[in-house]
């Protein structure tokens, strides 16, 4: 494949059109008033992936694993899809089905925000909550046995097992933040939930600039409060995942990632979710590092869907 070519790559396996058409092709922002203080050599930019159409970056694997359920008949007509989310997996499932006329039935931990409660039952999905205790993985848990069950009613989408996840961000985000920086990109940093962005990302990359510098970044301990973000040690791994992809694994705070959303608000007029902090937060370890380089990273979601962690806006008025 020609590097020219990249601009024509895209995930459409099933030819679909209308709300799907609006995926992927999201700015690359410039961080530059947080990046002042830093070497003038030193650029850090952010993939702001709250412009598809449900909100966030899984928009781009959820229409990808439902293109693709839909070519190989893995979902057909009197099915429901079935997966289990910790939020904005479950807003992209929601949208696209809806769009599409395909029932969804999504399984997520009972304390996830209000915000994406509601969210998905406007969009039409029927929540099952799954113990807040056991988070993700009581979700997942709970999803698999929804399956074991009833085979013949769902469509298992499995999104941390199912490889068109990662093949998303390998045919879209990386293409995308290839073009944007020129090929000049040498650090690629991403947070770890499903682990799709850093796998299909990092793969596409590794083709074309080998020599990229890849930073995974997770919660430094297993109890947290990044949503959409999990610490690989103490739960169940993606089979998705390469652990040889990365070059370092970086953690990152609840705490810093709370105030990196703050800054953004304030310094950069970008509102942001807490795993974009905790993005942000890791991009300038690195880049702290550094005499020269272009750090890419990304910005997973907007901060709507959380105004009502109070723990994030505790000094604010809101």
């Amino acid at each position: 494949m020609e590097i020219s070519a990249i601009q024509n790559l895209d995930i459409a396996i099933h030819p679909l059109d209308g709300l799907e058409t609006t995926v992927g092709d999201t700015p690359l922002l410039p961080l530059n008033n947080l990046t002042r203080q830093l070497s003038p050599r030193v650029r850090v930019y952010a993939k702001a992936e709250w412009f598809n159409p449900a909100g966030s970056v899984k928009d781009r694997p959820a229409l990808n694993i439902i293109r693709t359920a839909l070519a190989d008949g893995s979902l057909v007509t009197g099915k429901r899809l079935l997966d289990s989310t910790s939020g904005n997996m479950g807003i992209s499932y929601s949208t696209f089905c809806a769009s599409l006329g395909i029932p969804a039935t999504l399984v997520m931990p009972a304390n996830a925000s209000p915000e994406r409660v509601t969210i998905m039952r406007a969009l039409g999905a029927e929540l099952i909550l799954s113990d807040p205790l056991e988070g993700s993985d009581g979700a997942i848990r709970t999803a698999r046995q929804l399956f074991e069950e009833h085979p013949d009613l769902y469509f298992y989408a499995n999104q941390y097992d199912n490889p068109a996840n990662w093949l998303a961000h390998f045919n879209t985000t990386g293409p995308e933040i290839y073009q944007a920086t020129g090929g000049e990109i040498t650090h690629f940093i991403a947070g770890m939930g499903t682990t799709g962005t850093i796998t299909g990302v990092t793969r596409f990359l590794r083709q074309y600039k080998p020599e990229v510098r890849v930073i995974a970044l997770q919660p430094d301990n297993a109890l947290h409060g990044l949503e959409g973000l999990k610490h690989l040690g103490s739960t169940i791994l993606p089979e998705i995942y390469d652990p040889d992809l990365p070059d370092r694994i970086k953690t990152v705070s609840t705490e810093q990632a709370h105030n990196m959303v703050r800054r953004l608000a304030r310094e950069e007029g970008l509102f942001v979710g807490v795993s974009s902090g905790a993005a942000a937060a890791a991009a300038f370890q690195v880049a702290r590092e550094l005499e020269q380089g272009l750090i890419v990273t990304v910005f997973p979601d907007a901060g709507y869907k959380y105004l009502s962690d109070k723990n994030i806006w505790k000094d604010q008025q809101l």
